[in-house]
Order: C-alpha cells, then sequence, then structure tokens
C-alpha cells in the first residue's frame, strides 16, 4: 500500500497526547469492506455499512481497529461524523506503527 505521505501531506499525524490522527475519506454502501488506498491528502475506506444513523461510522472504528490491532474502543472517529471526510483518532499506536502498516501493505 505504500501511503505514509501523498502529495506531500501525511494521512495520518501525531497526537502529542498520545496515539494518532488518521485522515480518512469513507465509501459506505460498498460490497467489501476495507483499506483501498489513497484519495487526495486521506486514507480511503470502503465499509459496507449505510450510511445512516452512525452505521458507517461504528465500521470505519471496527475496521481500523482490527487493521491496526487495538480495540474498538481505542477507535474513535473526533470529526466529520456526518461526512465523508473523517479525522479518526487511535489510540495504543505511534507513528512508526502507522507508518510500518501503511508501507506493509496488509
Amino acid at each position: 500500500m505504500e501511503l505514509p505521505v501523498t502529495s506531500g501531506v501525511p494521512v495520518y499525524e501525531v497526537d502529542p497526547a498520545g496515539g494518532v490522527v488518521l485522515n480518512v475519506f469513507v465509501q459506505p454502501g460498498a460490497a467489501r469492506a476495507g483499506v483501498v488506498g489513497c484519495h487526495g491528502d486521506a486514507l480511503k475506506l470502503k465499509v459496507a455499512a449505510a450510511p445512516e444513523r452512525g452505521k458507517a461510522n461504528a465500521a470505519v472504528v471496527a475496521l481500523l481497529a482490527a487493521e491496526l490491532g487495538v480495540r474498538p474502543s481505542d477507535v474513535e472517529v473526533v470529526s466529520g461524523h456526518g461526512s465523508r471526510r473523517k479525522r479518526v483518532h487511535v489510540a495504543g499506536v505511534d507513528g512508526v506503527h502507522v507508518a510500518a502498516w501503511l508501507s506493509s501493505g496488509d
């Protein structure tokens, strides 16, 4: 996947209080869920859930928790709740972990 930086802008930033904040672009209602690449300055995620009553946001949390090996309670959508563009805070990981995950393509 090799995605830590797109157009000179990182898809994540290290939170000084701990963890990282990911910039994501979400495609809800997809046939298959997964991390599919970049969309501008964001990591593109596909989720099967519909964009209604927070279902897609919950799917984003579950997907990122599984991908990064953290508990769902460590993942929080901090902005963009009603938008495809979101900022998601992930506790329990650091920039090195995220960069390695992005580079691995897993």
